[in-house]
């Protein structure tokens, strides 16, 4: 049968099973049973069981649950209290005043978490209620956290980056390492578009409440110390290449018990609570891995991936025209995959095209991290929407209208990074190993 027709077929089943209601794994999984049954002269179940097996048991993936679990700690922790209280005061007089706290905030709690709809929610729990009580522009206010959010998982240490690095067979500790430049230009930008929209606007931004003396800034700092200490914890692991990814991980959750114990916030329902969490998101991010193996290899069977790199190749795109058409084609996905699924159903596909264009697989690994930020704030799946929807009352799509701005912001970011793949190489060459 011709490859295009055979690639339409399971295209569509995979979106009729999507659309059914089924589990995103289980869907992913049946199409690619579906397709090793139809298209592949192979033992369906006995392909499908080494597949699996093969790719589930790499020890790599044991840092995912770690990381997971050091989110779903310090969701239940008073650590954006403490955020709030230490940030707020130094970020009063910049233009755009308090907004600054979200990006900041997030920015922060994201280098200690590794989940954007934990930092948007973790974040938002305190922040909103004090913005919103200072009378602060309501637009502006949802779209910056729920934008800032995903600075979870760009900032390392991210469960999307572990993910990607699985995937794609690169060091977990390269991709971390990478992200962070692009993580702080991506939160330059963010602030740099509040505190323009703050000079343009000033009759908007409520008045300081007070001012602060140098002396009373140094006191709120007091409250970003356990914060700091984790930081410190976790990027000295992955920065110094002393620790692997799972032992940065577990160093991750014992210092989240530690603030979380120190906070007066640890209890045993929490502690279950968080262990539950973690439980529940690990197994459905391993069901989507595994199914996407199956499919993976039942596309190689069918000769997709290497139909496809031919007709690429056939158009002759310059290596600028090859990204602007996967940021396309990645912000349609979003709009209907979430970003875990999203990463593990395209990158055995996208991956030899970009390479063979030249790009570095960790450079990749950002922009596809970059791009998996842009779905969580798409309509109609965007899980950062739907946290800001649940605190608010507001609609996912004037949420997703006020994130706007700062999805163009995410927009720029991509094009610094592939205008200069330096911003992301740079800082993993200077710690590899020698």
């Amino acid at each position: 049968m011709d490859t295009t027709l055979v690639a339409l077929f399971m295209l569509i089943l995979l979106m009729l099973l999507l659309c059914s209601g089924l589990w995103i794994g289980l869907g992913i999984l049946l199409t690619g049973m579906i397709g090793i049954a139809l298209f592949a002269s192979a033992p369906v179940w006995q392909v499908t069981v080494t597949t699996m097996w093969g790719d589930s048991a790499e020890w790599t993936l044991t840092a995912l649950p770690m990381f997971i679990w050091m989110g779903e700690i310090l969701f239940r922790t008073s650590i954006s209290q403490s955020l709030f209280n230490g940030l707020a005061p130094w970020l009063s007089r910049i233009p755009g005043r308090l907004l600054h706290v979200n990006v900041v905030g997030c920015a922060l709690f994201g280098s200690i978490s590794g989940s954007s709809t934990a930092t948007c929610a973790t974040i938002a729990k305190i922040a909103l209620p004090q913005l919103t009580a200072r009378k602060y522009p309501e637009a502006i206010t949802l779209g910056s956290l729920a934008s800032a959010g995903t600075l979870g998982i760009l900032i390392p240490p991210s469960v999307i980056m572990i993910v990607y690095a699985v995937a794609a067979d690169v060091s977990i500790l390269e991709i971390f390492r990478a992200g962070v430049i692009p993580g702080l230009i991506a939160s330059a930008l963010f602030s740099g578009y509040i505190a323009v929209w703050a000079l343009l606007n000033p009759t908007k931004i409520p008045k300081p409440e007070r001012h602060y003396t140098f002396l009373e800034r140094i006191k709120a700092t007091r409250e970003l110390i356990p914060c700091l200490l984790l930081i410190l914890g976790v990027a000295g692991g992955m920065f110094t290449g002393f620790a692997t990814a799972t032992e940065v991980g577990a160093v991750g959750v014992v210092g989240s018990l530690i603030v979380a114990k120190l906070g007066g916030s640890l209890t045993w329902q929490t502690f279950k609570d968080s262990a539950y969490g973690a439980l529940r998101i690990s197994c459905m991010i391993a069901l989507i891995l595994a199914g996407s193996t199956v499919l993976s290899v039942s596309m190689a069977f069918t000769g997709i991936p290497k139909a496809l790199a031919a007709w690429v190749a056939s158009l002759h795109l310059t290596p600028y025209m090859l990204v602007t058409a996967l940021c396309v084609v990645y912000i349609i996905l979003g709009t209907a995959l979430e970003g875990v699924a999203m990463i593990l159903l395209t990158t055995t596909i996208t991956l030899p095209l970009v390479v063979n264009a030249g790009f570095d697989p960790v450079w990749f690994g950002i922009f596809i991290v970059l791009m998996t930020e842009i779905a969580a704030l798409s309509p109609p799946v965007g899980f950062n929407l739907f946290v800001m929807q649940s605190f608010t009352g507001r609609s996912s799509g004037y949420v997703a209208w006020a994130t706007l701005p700062f999805v163009l912001m995410l927009v720029a970011t991509v094009a610094i990074i592939s205008v200069f793949p330096i911003t992301v190489s740079w800082l993993p060459m200077m710690l590899r190993p020698t």
